[in-house]
């Protein structure tokens, strides 16, 4: 599929801008500046609804979600509220839109207010596209912007995903933050607490498709996707433990890889979120991508034991550090390993947590790790080991 020139890429993102700033939306990069602007533009009749019904989305439920966007849909908050999100946009926006192709008909799932939708029927007037929301504010701020703008290409349709005809079926589909329902979802562990590795075909593959929603979603968009259709697909899933089972539900509906996913990095004003992977998925494809389950290239230190932090001004500073996922390589590469204490227990949630206090021929080392792929190794000196010691007690202590 031919991708835009640079050129092309930079005209879109002046197209984007302009479209985000017709809606309204402002960049900020600082909370003081986004907050300021907030209080000005809100009255405190907004700011009060607002706060009570982002309160009121927390506890869960599909009411009080569909509440929360009827609420953030109105003509004075909409602007302020998905400001927060315009780096989003942009990012995502770009990426979709430079993987339309030839699609005729695109179905946008979860499409909020519009904004998106809009913007790439603005940029494919010969193509049609329908936007669906569970949100009837959401809907009708959508329908009334479309009709503002003039598009007679595009249509929005109040209804849960379940619910959409199977005929017609569409060329490309679009999902973004919009099928797993459970943000906070922690996913499916791996086999044990040193391991990334996930068992197949297990009864708690099973259960994350069903408390999310994603089986019931994916089962709706594969039987609504013409033969030789795409979907493009985003969630917030960065995480193995989410990542690993999103893909496999993904693969036994036989969906393929057509790229290489993609992660993405975009600001919340001066919050940074790491995202994805964005998918552009098929089905009977000759030649698909593999599927990655292992952890994503990390930052965590390299390691070299002739070159350990020594000297330091601060002679409780750690020899090593390393709290991604590559420190599980670091710790079994430990030369002459002596495990002084250890604990391995199970938490509520299901995860299951190690910690180990040891010694090697680098130093005096304290490991954790847990079956959501998290990771910690902090090597000390001697003269670090009684601060060592009550940190392993203090996390120990942690046991049921």
């Amino acid at each position: 599929m031919p991708r835009e020139s640079s050129d092309e890429i930079r005209t879109t993102l002046h197209a984007l801008e302009a479209h985000l700033a017709w809606w309204g939306l402002r960049q900020f990069t600082s909370d003081g500046a986004y907050f300021q602007w907030q209080r000005e533009t809100l009255s405190s009749e907004n700011l009060t609804t607002l706060h009570r019904q982002v309160e009121q989305k927390r506890r869960g439920s599909a009411a009080d979600e569909i509440a929360f966007y009827d609420a953030t849909a109105h003509p004075n908050i909409l602007p302020v509220l998905y400001s927060q999100r315009y780096d989003y946009y942009l990012a995502i926006g770009l990426r979709v839109a430079d993987r339309i192709g030839e699609a005729r008909t695109i179905l946008d799932v979860g499409c909020g207010v519009g904004i998106l939708t809009t913007f790439y029927a603005r940029q494919h007037p010969d193509k049609t596209f329908v936007g669906i929301d569970r949100s009837p504010v959401s809907i009708l701020r959508a329908q009334e912007r479309a009709q503002a703008l003039g598009q007679t290409n595009v249509r929005f349709d109040c209804l849960d995903l379940e619910h959409i005809a199977s005929n017609p079926s569409y060329d490309l589909i679009l999902a973004t933050h919009a099928l797993v329902q459970a943000e906070q979802d922690p996913g499916l562990p791996s086999r044990s607490w040193n391991s990334f590795e996930r068992v197949r075909e297990s009864p708690q593959q099973a259960d994350f498709e069903g408390r999310t929603g994603i089986g019931v979603r994916l089962d709706c968009l594969s039987a609504r996707l013409s033969i030789n259709g795409r979907m493009i697909l985003f969630e917030k899933t960065r995480q193995l433990a989410r990542r690993i089972p999103l893909q496999r539900a993904v693969a036994a509906r036989g969906f393929d890889l057509i790229e290489q996913p993609e992660l993405i990095r975009y600001r919340l004003v001066e919050e940074v979120a790491d995202d994805g992977p964005l998918y552009l998925l098929g089905r009977g494809i000759s030649h698909p991508l593999r599927w990655d389950e292992t952890p994503e290239p990390d930052e965590g230190c390299p390691f070299d034991p002739t070159k350990l932090e020594s000297g330091s001004a601060d002679p409780e500073a750690p020899l090593y550090e390393n709290h991604w996922p590559s420190a599980q390589i670091v710790w079994e590469q430990l030369r002459e390993k002596k495990v002084l204490q250890e604990t391995t227990w199970q938490e509520p949630d299901g995860r299951q947590l190690h910690v180990e206090l040891g010694q090697a021929a680098e130093g005096i080392y304290l490991y954790c790790a847990n079956t959501l792929d998290q990771r910690q190794l902090v090597l000390v000196g001697p003269t670090s080991r009684v601060m060592l010691e009550s940190y392993y007690r203090e996390i120990a202590s942690g046991e049921p």
